[in-house]
């Protein structure tokens, strides 16, 4: 039974919703027919207009084959660069400073291995612990690639309650013998936002290149790379900028760099006017663009271009908005019906606004898993992340407040019935 508070949460909730102004934009995607989807950080809708895009693409390549590359609209060969300098708006930085290319990991071994130049007094990468595990990796072989130890030349910053970082300890640890930076934007389990500007003014003051992985703030919180003088960066096109599974990836480099010789060279990243010539002396292209090694997918570009429309309509500042107006909405839902026995959820994610993302971090000490498997069981779609979170990711763009407030619900009728003791405690391979 719903008790008469959280019901008059739901007059709130339509209330909330009846005033949207982005309202507009849920019609633009493809919904799951009676779902509650609250995994737009890990993967978010398709965009109707994604979907013409990649049609459009198709449709051209069935008319115009190899003809394509320079004719179809917009050409084939220019799509990273044009793609790249729309988002650029998205994250503070110049046209030029972005472009689309690659997948996130990738990009990441492109940009370091360009920017890391270790010596023996100055040899150290400096990261954290509660990074998403790919960017340890990659680090790891570039210390490796390099001659240097792993255990000595990759620093890892702590955590002191396995949730979030301070800004002041990741300064702390910025000693003479770091050369380089590698920070996330937002942390993917608890959703902390970072203070980027401070930390790249920290490291900047003592000459160290820093970059960050903006996977979980792009198309979701407004950045400022360019005038905070971040070195580089990088991020997926798949979650807040909902372009698709395994969509390109960003990656945006200051225009202070421009002229360095990319580590990992490749045709794509030549001087694009030149391109064709196949000289056997690379010349890299005087923008970001020199970052890119491959031929791009241009079925997968036509998708980010397509999805990007709509974030660029949307305005990023309404977007983010509204994102913190859902997400506080939800904080209080489970901070006053569901924080006390026998409910027993806390919320893991800071609740100043200034420093979280755009999901929340729902824990719960001892059946966070198999909660989560009765929450989709309901056809509610969050993600698990060991060992404690649930993962509530309201995406501004298609999310009411009134699911919202049904996800409140579907958590509370969920405890009451105990209705996780159905499921396994062994894990699945996705989750």
């Amino acid at each position: 039974m719903l008790n008469s508070s959280l019901v008059s949460e739901e007059k709130f909730a339509l209330e909330m919703d009846s005033m949207d102004e982005l309202a507009y934009y849920r019609k633009m995607f493809h919904l799951l027919p009676g779902t509650i989807y609250m995994d737009g950080n890990s993967l978010g809708l398709c965009p109707k207009d994604a979907e013409g895009s990649i049609l459009k693409a198709l449709e051209e390549w069935k008319q115009m084959g190899i003809r394509g590359w320079m004719e179809g609209e917009p050409p084939w060969f220019e799509m990273s660069e044009r793609v790249g300098a729309k988002a650029a708006s998205l994250v503070g930085a110049r046209s030029d400073e972005v472009v689309l290319t690659g997948t996130t990991t990738v990009n990441l071994h492109a940009l370091v291995s360009t920017f890391y130049h270790p010596t023996p007094e100055r040899h150290v990468i400096l990261a954290d612990e509660l990074n998403f595990p790919t960017d340890i990796y990659a680090l790891g072989s570039q210390v490796a690639l390099r001659g240097f130890d792993r255990e000595k030349s990759l620093r890892l910053v702590r955590s002191s309650e396995g949730r979030s970082l301070d800004e002041d300890e990741i300064i702390k640890e910025m000693t003479p013998d770091v050369c380089l930076v590698l920070l996330p934007s937002v942390l993917y389990r608890s959703g902390q936002l970072l203070d980027m500007e401070r930390l790249t003014s920290a490291a900047r003051e003592r000459g160290i290149i820093i970059g960050f992985d903006c996977s979980h703030s792009a198309g979701a919180i407004p950045h400022f790379l360019s005038d905070w003088g971040v070195d580089f960066a990088f991020w997926c096109s798949y979650k807040y900028m909902n372009s698709g599974p395994g969509s390109p990836a960003f990656l945006y480099v200051h225009r202070r760099h421009f002229g360095t010789m990319p580590a990992m060279a490749g045709w794509f990243g030549y001087e694009k006017s030149r391109q064709f010539e196949m000289n056997l002396e690379f010349i890299p292209a005087l923008s970001a663009g020199a970052w890119q090694i491959s031929s791009p997918s241009i079925l997968g570009s036509a998708a980010v271009g397509g999805a990007l429309k709509i974030t660029l309509e949307a305005g990023l500042d309404r977007i983010r908005e509204k994102s913190l107006a859902l997400t506080s909405f939800f904080m209080r839902l489970v901070e006053t019906y569901l924080s006390k026995p026998p409910y027993g959820f806390r919320i893991g994610t800071p609740g100043e606004p200034e420093r979280r993302g755009g999901h929340v971090a729902l824990e719960h000490p001892t059946e966070a898993m198999r909660i989560n498997e009765a929450l989709i069981a309901r056809n509610v779609i969050p993600d698990f992340r060991p060992p404690d979170v649930i993962r509530i990711a309201p995406a501004a763009l298609y999310t009411t407040f009134h699911d919202v407030w049904q996800v409140a619900v579907h958590l509370k009728g969920i405890m009451d019935g105990r209705e996780y003791e159905r499921f396994s405690k062994e894990r699945k391979a996705v989750s």
